[in-house]
């Protein structure tokens, strides 16, 4: 029935997500969920929510998680903008912020820039909502120089850290990148910022160029409950809300409005679950590198990892026969490499026992 496809769905590349089996017995090291249980706090609000309650639609404006996220992350509640996911959050930055602008000579104003090694759901947007790009190559070393970034750039967007790399760019290069660019948006997406890196989101109450994304998958343990975040100046949040009350106004849920807002403010909760991560990926590094493998360093919940001798893609094949699920990206520059998902202790150390086996 394609017949009746419109010309931008003809021309899409869609995204393709992790791959979600149901296996038995599967090691799933390969879409970077948080490998424990989230917040008690955060469940127990759910379990709060009366079921008379869900006859009513949800507040439109998410007061109390807006509050909440403000409230955390050291913010007004009038600078934070929640979504389903950060990624309809992005789709909304891009629809709203990063599209082409004419110019009064009927021009459009450059391109938005980001790197070629990157969340791949960046060009599939660009293609859905018809905005211009150009790719800024990353080092050899997988680092992103923002001076390579070109004068002509309307906007740049970026991963910090970047994903699929696990690399992070320090919040002092980006204050002073915004600073030169004061006309230019400056969108960081720090869906895995928790985990090591450092977040830019002090910088959004003096710099209105700066606008930043985070996730309640990743750190918080909630990618089942779907709930992200942006956090700017009112101006640019305006943007999205015109955006959201154009195709859904309820974008967050009863249950994932009170899960989301009681997940953010457990802080013992968040440093207790962050910091078992990061030592298990302490561990899973020492372990790679054990074996021979060169792993770019992460501040992030996986790695980024190659081995000289044994190619890329039958790696990630030989761990699937063995239950071990990880990520390989049959891409330009980054064949031979898997993102391998930072699991429990036992996942880990189950990984590199298989690796074992397979590369001795």
């Amino acid at each position: 029935m394609s017949e009746f496809w419109s010309k931008v769905v003809r021309g899409l590349s869609p995204y393709t997500p992790g791959e979600q089996p149901k296996i038995d017995g599967l090691i799933k090291l390969n879409t970077n969920e948080n490998p424990y249980p989230p917040s008690a706090k955060a469940y127990s609000a759910i379990q709060a929510i009366s079921a008379d309650s869900l006859r009513l639609y949800p507040d439109p404006e998410s007061t109390d998680l807006c509050r909440a996220i403000g409230t955390a992350c050291g913010v007004p509640a009038d600078h934070v903008f929640v979504g389903n996911g950060s990624d309809e959050v992005l789709a909304f930055v891009f629809q709203g912020l990063l599209a082409s602008r004419p110019t009064v000579m009927g021009q459009h104003d450059g391109p938005l820039v980001f790197p070629d090694i990157t969340y791949s759901f960046y060009p599939t947007y660009c293609g859905l909502y018809g905005v211009d790009y150009q790719l800024v190559p990353l080092e050899s070393d997988f680092s992103l120089d923002l001076n390579r970034i070109p004068e002509s750039a309307r906007a740049v967007i970026f991963p910090n850290p970047n994903a699929p790399t696990g690399r992070g760019l320090a919040r002092d290069a980006i204050e002073a990148f915004a600073t030169a660019r004061p006309n230019r948006l400056v969108v960081v997406d720090e869906a895995y910022v928790d985990f090591g890196a450092e977040s830019c989101v002090p910088l959004t109450l003096h710099h209105k160029n700066i606008l930043v994304t985070q996730s309640f998958s990743k750190s918080r343990a909630l990618a089942g409950l779907r709930v992200g975040f942006a956090i700017g100046h009112p101006e640019l949040l305006d943007a999205l809300n015109r955006i959201k009350n154009s195709f859904n106004s309820y974008p967050i849920d009863r249950l994932a409005a009170a899960g989301a807002a009681a997940s953010i403010l457990d802080t013992e909760w968040f440093e207790a679950n962050r910091g078992k991560v990061m030592k298990s990926r302490a561990t899973l590094v020492a372990g790679l590198e054990a074996l021979g493998f060169e792993v770019v360093p992460s501040q992030a919940n996986f790695v980024f990892t190659r081995h000289p001798k044994v190619e890329g893609a039958m790696l990630a094949q030989q761990l699937r026969e063995r239950k071990i699920l990880v990520r390989h990206f049959a891409k330009p520059r980054i064949d031979q490499y898997l993102r391998i998902t930072v699991g429990t202790d036992a996942q880990v150390a189950a990984l590199i026992e298989a690796l074992g086996d397979i590369v001795r």
